[in-house]
């Protein structure tokens, strides 16, 4: 089943990101809307769209990449959704696999993983296993709003640490300055950096792009916190949108250069799966003058597609509109100091951290118990 793209776009809702229950491939039933005589944003009583948070007992929480273009080998994802509700989360179609929609229910429905330090402690521990390039955060924000409450990820960077398993991690919240003491001890023993993600400085475009993640300025000081702190730093320009966020290239990556990052790293705009008709709707809602200027740009970069899954080209796209880009932002890194590549972290310091008091038992199935709205 394929998405459509709503010719008539629903009302947008501020703090959220899509407002509608975007239909998945994996769906059995497909839905239609009816004309009840409401006008559109009329409707008596709409209720306010609230995020439930869910808490699983997981039975493996380490994922292996087998994608050649990620410069990872294992990713930790602390939750399953993202209330940030970053409209073109290439991760918003992994919802359809718990058959949810990746659309209203991946920023509303957010799945919280509560045994993963203990399941992680459990991994690190076998005889099997050797320590990789481990990155936390490639799906889902692992400082998004819940964590606040749940503290998840705070565990699983103390297993990180007694275990001396470097890693990186890819935020776009301030939340990470709560856990500073402890990540900037493993930075000196190289053993962790940060990326954090800044796509705008633009409030009002953050706003309906990104609406609940940190604003940007915000986020320029948590770059800053964290370079003062001697925490290696980069920044995420992604993804890069045509006429939306694309003529702040150099802006961005100066700005992140002067707080303190070292590195920086981007990728074009993909819309994979339901992602597509999403943004593309989303682009009539806020942006309706823009809206077919900016996917014919995206066209262009994709062989004529809207999409292009294939390795080698999906991050960085094809043609003369995606070179100019890459080279745009090359000389920008260049002009400012920051470098390309990754930072080097020291896998050689792991060390099997000692087997939990009590065993942890892996549930036979993933289960479920909703914790707060």
């Amino acid at each position: 089943m394929t998405s459509a793209i709503l010719q008539t776009p629903p009302p947008a809702v501020k703090g959220r990101g899509v407002t509608w229950l975007v239909p998945h491939r994996h769906a059995k039933q497909a839905r239609e809307s009816l004309d009840d005589g409401w006008p559109a944003g009329e409707e008596p009583d709409a209720p306010a769209i609230r995020t439930q948070v869910v808490g699983e007992q997981v039975r493996s929480i380490l994922s292996s990449n087998q994608s050649p273009d990620i410069g990872f080998d294992l990713s930790i994802n602390p939750y399953r959704g993202c209330e940030h509700g970053c409209i073109y989360c290439y991760a918003r179609p992994t919802h359809s696999y718990l058959d949810l929609s990746p659309g209203q229910d991946f920023e509303t429905r957010i799945v919280a993983k509560l045994n993963a330090a203990q399941v992680l402690r459990r991994s690190f521990s076998s005889a099997a296993y050797e320590p990789a390039v481990l990155n936390i955060g490639s799906v889902t924000d692992p400082y998004q709003p819940a964590e606040r409450k749940l503290g998840i990820t705070r565990q699983i960077i103390e297993v990180m640490s007694e275990a001396r398993h470097a890693f990186s991690m890819l935020t776009k919240s301030s939340l990470i300055e709560r856990d500073i003491g402890l990540l900037a001890e493993m930075a000196q023993q190289k053993l962790f950096a940060a990326y954090i993600s800044i796509p705008t400085l633009q409030p009002e475009l953050a706003r309906v792009m990104e609406p609940r993640a940190t604003a940007p300025a915000r986020r320029l000081r948590t770059i800053e916190a964290l370079a003062k702190a001697g925490i290696p730093v980069g920044v995420s320009l992604s993804p890069v949108i045509p006429f939306l966020n694309e003529p702040e290239i150099e802006r961005v990556l100066q700005q992140a250069a002067e707080a303190g990052a070292t590195r920086a790293f981007s990728i074009v705009l993909r819309l994979p799966w339901e992602v597509n008709p999403m943004f593309q709707t989303w682009l009539q809602q806020h942006f309706p003058q823009r809206a077919e200027r900016v996917m014919a740009r995206v066209r262009e970069m994709r062989g004529g597609q809207a999409n292009d899954a294939r390795f080698g080209t999906r991050m960085t796209g094809q043609g003369i509109w995606a070179e100019l880009v890459r080279q745009r932002f090359h000389k920008a890194c260049a002009r400012n100091g920051l470098n390309r590549g990754r930072f080097e972290l020291d896998l050689a310091a792991f060390k099997k951290p000692l087997p939990a008091q009590a065993p942890v038992p892996a549930p036979e199935a993933s289960t479920q118990s909703r914790l707060f709205d």
